[in-house]
């Protein structure tokens, strides 16, 4: 199984495909930031969003989509244009057949920490404990991005019909 984890943004949108092995730790196949220029109209960040998203779903094929829910922090003008860039986000995925599961921060942080109340530090101590990756430096987003879907490979328990 692959998922692609989300960390919403739209400066910087990090995101990472991770496999489940049927033995082993899950893989890190792909990590990354998507991102756009502050220079840039909103509508044509959006837009770069959606293409740069779109090209790493054809070019790695998840099996479902994982993403942080959005929460008001202080700062409501960033929160309602991340709340822009998630819709586009949504919208790439549906379009591209995946299924969208969102996941609160606090329940990535447990995933992730066994600790609701974690720290950036504390997640990036944890990953390498988890996955298998090339070691590389890997931005907070990317590092989000792979607790995200770690989180739902973790969780996630499919129904049977």
């Amino acid at each position: 199984m692959k998922i692609l984890g989300i960390d919403p943004g739209y400066e910087r949108l990090g995101v990472a495909v991770i496999e489940k092995p049927i033995q082993g730790k899950e893989v890190v196949l792909f990590s990354d930031c998507i991102r756009t220029s502050s220079k840039s109209k909103m509508a044509d960040r959006l837009f770069e969003i959606g293409q740069a998203l779109s090209l790493v779903i054809k070019k790695h094929k998840p099996d479902a989509v994982a993403i942080e829910e959005l929460y008001f922090a202080k700062n409501t003008r960033t929160a309602m244009t991340v709340a822009e860039a998630r819709g586009v986000i949504q919208y790439i995925c549906k379009e591209q057949g995946l299924e969208v599961f969102e996941y609160h921060p606090n329940t990535i942080k447990i995933a992730i920490t066994g600790y609701g109340g974690a720290k950036k530090e504390d997640i990036a101590f944890m990953i390498p404990k988890l996955v298998v990756y090339d070691g590389s430096k890997k931005l907070d987003d990317e590092l989000d991005a792979i607790a995200i879907a770690i989180t739902h490979l973790s969780t996630y328990r499919p129904t049977i019909e």
